[in-house]
């Protein structure tokens, strides 16, 4: 847990603690090292939507190695929070901070339906599996009031495009009766992302997410309904979850779950920052030996863009935790057969005319 008395200004409920710079902005006033200025009022941040007639939804996916074709992010930004997001350096590209910005500004699509309608309906579309989570998660909270995963969903039904969605929230359980509909034609795949079974850590490190009991629920239910499920063990932070493995593969296959994937941390860009000073302030005690054992995976770097193997990682730790994962997943039958979907089965939709289900 942290350690309070040696950092009294952690604040709870958020991953990044301060806002690093912008390297895209010339000018601008951030708050880098808040207890060196003493008269800075420190006010707890409420978090904003910012609502955005965007001109694309569907963006492909040219890196080899990260399982996907496409992605479509109905959201900019995540609350949830999480401390080593990769999608946090995406948000400088809208004018704000990796840090706590990524966190409370939120960026809504509110047109992403008419975009994904207007994207199936160009005649060049050759259907692919479409990620709904490829940066942010499409399940925050702002969903719950906003739906437009939901309406995303039922256009993906409506045309009979393949879509795939990792979430670290338990509100995926609302939008089962699309997702079985789906699930009839071979037209979906739900992961659910547990990255321990700590909640001590969870709360830490995913702050604004669902509880894990929370998320092994959703891949439970939805096994139980016919839908295609697993869970990403992503990422694996050497030091703070690598030795959680076997318990989450373990309750993840009792729960239902048929396929398994992982990730090693890399912690690119502004990333590095933010998490070496949440790592300092939430575990004190042991934050330089974690720091270097990701260093280790990483040719002596926390950061890696190489392809085949920022992923996974290289050097003796790296392959102890791949060596794990392979070992764990053959004991409680993960991975064992091919998740495909179906492409065969797309239709434009005439103007006009309704959809049958």
């Amino acid at each position: 847990m942290i350690n309070q008395k040696a950092n009294d200004r952690f604040e709870k409920g958020r991953g990044a603690q301060f806002n690093p710079k912008n390297k895209f902005l010339k000018g601008e006033y951030i708050q880098e090292h808040a207890e060196a200025i003493d008269d800075w009022e420190q006010e707890l941040r409420k978090t904003e939507y910012i609502f955005d007639d965007s001109r694309t939804l569907v963006n492909e996916v040219k890196s080899p190695d990260v399982g996907m074709m496409y992605s479509a992010n109905p959201y900019q930004g995540c609350e949830h929070g999480c401390i080593y997001c990769y999608a946090r350096n995406s948000h400088e590209y809208w004018g704000y901070s990796a840090g706590v910005d990524f966190e409370s500004r939120i960026v809504v699509k509110k047109n992403a339906p008419q975009l994904l309608k207007k994207f199936f309906e160009n005649k060049n579309w050759q259907p692919a599996p479409i990620s709904l989570s490829g940066n942010t998660d499409c399940y925050q909270p702002i969903e719950r009031k906003m739906r437009i995963t939901r309406k995303l969903l039922e256009i993906c039904l409506d045309y009979r495009n393949p879509v795939g969605i990792l979430s670290k929230n338990a509100l995926v359980l609302r939008d089962l009766d699309i997702i079985q509909e789906l699930a009839k034609h071979n037209l979906v795949r739900v992961f659910s992302s547990i990255t321990s079974l700590d909640e001590n850590l969870r709360k830490l490190m995913e702050p604004r997410t669902a509880s894990y009991r929370s998320r092994l629920k959703v891949v439970e239910t939805l096994s139980k309904n016919g839908v295609p499920t697993g869970i990403m063990n992503a990422p694996i932070i050497p030091g703070l979850n690598d030795s959680h493995m076997h318990d989450v593969l373990k309750a993840a296959s009792e729960a239902g779950a048929k396929w398994a994937g992982y990730t090693v941390v890399r912690l690119n860009g502004a990333i590095g920052g933010i998490f070496h000073d949440w790592l300092h302030k939430a575990f004190p005690d042991r934050a330089e030996k974690v720091w270097n054992l990701i260093c280790e995976c990483h040719e002596g770097h926390v950061n890696d863009s190489r392809w085949g193997n920022r992923i996974s990682g290289d050097g003796k730790f790296a392959e102890l935790i791949k060596t794990q994962f392979q070992v764990y997943c053959n004991k409680f039958g993960l991975n064992q057969t091919r998740l495909e979907m179906n492409t065969k089965d797309f239709r434009r939709i005439k103007k006009g005319q309704l959809p049958l289900f």
